[in-house]
């Protein structure tokens, strides 16, 4: 199968997995030593390592998922993704970089829907036995002001 597609499908389960649970699957879209990031659009520009999540092995994914359900305290909410067509960056063996554009929607309880987070995934996938993995996720947020709720992964 082509590798946009295969990518094409990955992000959709992704964000389902997110949207509408269980969120204890999302980590197992990642390689185990994978790496994901939250950041800003001027951070990612100016190449800033910083980031407002960080984490470098699907093990540290696994506890930020432990870590929702059980330790951190905060207000019920969900998303909903919206995602453009995954553009291919570039392919090399059986590593495929890619950018797709995102719009993430909260719901909070019985309140209303507001418009959480726009910006971009910049990936880099890994392509091995007809399924695409995540060696790296960098969620390129395209504001510098970021809801202080980010609990839940993008």
């Amino acid at each position: 199968m082509d590798s946009s597609v295969l990518i094409g499908l990955a992000q959709a389960r992704y964000v389902r997995c997110i949207d509408d649970g269980p969120l204890e699957v999302w980590p197992d879209f990642f390689t185990d030593d994978c790496r994901y990031r939250v950041t800003t659009a001027d951070n990612y520009r100016r190449g800033l390592p910083a980031g407002l999540i960080w984490a470098d092995t699907k093990g540290m994914l696994k506890d930020r998922v432990s870590a929702l359900r059980e330790a951190n305290i905060y207000e019920p909410h969900s998303y909903r993704h919206m995602l453009g067509q995954p553009a291919i960056l570039a392919e090399s063996g059986h590593e495929v970089d890619s950018e797709t554009a995102f719009l993430v929607l909260r719901i909070t309880g019985n309140g209303p829907t507001d418009v959480f987070a726009s910006g971009r995934y910049v990936d880099r996938y890994l392509i091995e036995d007809g399924k695409a993995l995540l060696s790296e996720r960098i969620v390129v947020c395209d504001s510098s002001e970021i809801d202080t709720l980010l609990a839940l992964p993008l």
